[in-house]
């Protein structure tokens, strides 16, 4: 699999290269609960810090790009020999692959996945919160209201948590007591999650945190056992349609309801229009597609497997609508896509480069807007199916 692909919005992993490009790489994204103080939260995220601005140009280096890893690997999670990893405050141990019902990891190679960004997951975080699609807030009530066995409190599985930002928006969103289990393969974004994680619901009952490391690929039948929800963020594109069938099928036979945000939509419209837009566009939903995954044709496939399984499925616009305002998020995203697109195609790379700077330029002026399209999607197991 390339490591270099995009997500839905954007890319996302840790690989910044000299360029100033974060690379093509899908976005996807925590403990006992977050137990953090103000002051440990505002640091984490803050010292996660910000891309670089540079000039304009189109990088491949993958060494370059596995080294920012690397340095937080030295920095970051080094301990003495012997000793026991830090503890976060309130987030607890993380088992060990296969000790817990989790989600599985993908099988194959054996090399280590790049890493997402904790600056990119942050940068993105308010356009991602403004975009989801609030129209499905109501119905996902009204089920996790009327759902049984749930009196201790809601229990809420988020896959590729990220930095924890899905909990963030959501758990303040929902009444009643909640406990978020995160997944992610990453413990260095899952120690950020842990610091910054949501601590009361809507009505201020409390929320509790707890993380488990591992893949998004798919889940172990038992992993949404006592489910009262299943969330996830810019990660249905980045799945083969196998996983997305997985997926369904766990949520379908937990009778677990899932709200999945902000999958690519395959379509992007740019102010002032550019010859070259749709030409980098096509190339960049062909980079999505690569090596099995759906990109933007992963909401068709998800209504799909959940609608064959019973479950009814609602569909709502979340698009990204970027302005002078949110000038740092359209660079660095301007930067992946255009990247992706001569990943996809070598052929464009000098018509990119020229494309790319004229609306880098644009963008620093002010004078650049971009709709970039996603769906979320609801999914409501029951006795009635078919999509919405």
């Amino acid at each position: 699999m390339s490591t270099q692909r995009t997500a839905p919005g954007g890319p996302a992993t840790a690989r910044q290269t000299p360029g100033g490009s974060i690379p093509a790489q899908p976005g996807p994204g925590e403990a006992e609960s977050g137990t953090g103080t103000d002051s440990e939260r505002e640091a984490v995220m803050r010292n996660a810090g910000g891309p670089a601005h540079e000039e304009a140009r189109i990088v491949d280096a993958p060494d370059e790009a596995a080294r920012g890893a690397e340095d937080r690997d030295a920095a970051g999670d080094a301990t003495d020999e012997g000793a026991p990893a830090p503890v976060i405050a309130g987030a607890g141990p993380v088992g060990r692959p296969g000790e817990r019902a989790t989600v599985r990891l993908r099988d194959g190679g054996s090399e280590e996945p790049p890493r997402y960004a904790p600056e990119w997951l942050q940068l993105r975080e308010s356009t991602d919160a403004a975009a989801r699609a609030q129209e499905l807030l109501d119905p996902l009530r009204t089920r996790l209201a009327g759902m049984p066995g749930q009196e201790g409190g809601l229990v809420v599985h988020d896959l590729g948590c990220g930095t924890g930002s899905m909990g963030r928006w959501l758990a303040p969103r929902l009444d009643g007591a909640q406990h978020w289990v995160l997944h992610d393969r990453d413990p260095y974004l899952l120690h950020f999650a842990a610091v910054a994680s949501p601590r009361s619901a809507a009505d201020g009952s409390r929320v509790t945190v707890e993380t488990r490391r591992g893949d998004v690929a798919r889940l172990t039948p038992d992993a949404l056992e006592g489910a009262a929800l299943l969330t996830a963020s810019a990660l249905l594109d980045v799945l083969t349609e196998d996983e997305i069938g997985a997926l369904a099928e766990a949520c379908a036979g937990a009778g677990c309801p899932a709200l999945l945000t902000l999958s690519v939509a395959g379509r992007v419209e740019l102010v002032p229009a550019d010859p070259l837009d749709a030409e980098i566009a096509e190339a960049f939903n062909a980079h999505q597609r690569r090596d099995g995954l759906l990109g933007p044709d992963a909401i068709a496939a998800a209504c799909e497997a959940f609608g064959e399984r019973g479950v009814t499925v609602r569909v709502a616009p979340s698009p990204w609508r970027l302005g002078p305002d949110e000038a740092a998020l359209t660079e660095q995203w301007l930067r992946g896509w255009v990247g992706a697109a001569v990943e996809q195609r070598p052929e464009l790379r000098e018509r990119a480069e020229r494309y790319l700077r004229d609306r880098l330029a644009a963008c620093a002026a002010g004078e650049l807007r971009v709709v970039i399209h996603h769906s979320d999607l609801l999914a409501l197991p029951g006795p009635l199916g078919g999509v919405s």
